[in-house]
């Protein structure tokens, strides 16, 4: 497995009220732009603009802009309806705890993840793709 901050093309930007003064459609909202299109999802929603319906507008500082950018993307249509994940994420561990449950989440997973968090910013600072070791339990 490879990670890079650049990886085919795509570019993403994670927006959270934690982080700044909400001016978005949503508390958090994850932003990816590819070579055929972007993507901006919410905690609820998600609307896509493919490389074809994206608006060609005309840059002038002295004008004001007559295209709403927001009409110019399309909604993606729910088909499945998701639980809340903090939630589903306890219940599995009061499961695992109270009745010996299965649980997919233990400290090798966690350190993936930190893992893979250490290899973005790495490749991010160095410009260059960094190999991730495979760790095992």
């Amino acid at each position: 497995m490879r990670c890079s901050s650049l990886e085919g093309g795509v570019i993403a930007t994670i927006n959270s009220s934690w982080c700044t003064r909400v001016h978005r459609d949503d508390l958090v909202t994850f932003h990816v732009d590819g070579t055929n299109g972007s993507a901006v999802a919410g905690l609820t929603d998600c609307v896509i603009q493919p490389r074809q319906g994206t608006p060609r507008p005309v840059w002038n500082p002295d004008q004001k802009q007559t295209i709403d950018f927001y009409e110019t993307w399309q909604p993606v249509p729910d088909n499945a309806v998701f639980d809340n994940g903090f939630k589903v994420q306890w219940e599995s561990f009061i499961r695992h705890v109270v009745e010996d449950a299965p649980y997919d989440h233990g400290l090798i997973e966690g350190a993936k993840g930190v893992q893979l968090v250490e290899c973005a910013m790495q490749s991010w600072r160095e410009r260059r793709w960094v190999d991730v070791a495979p760790l095992e339990g």
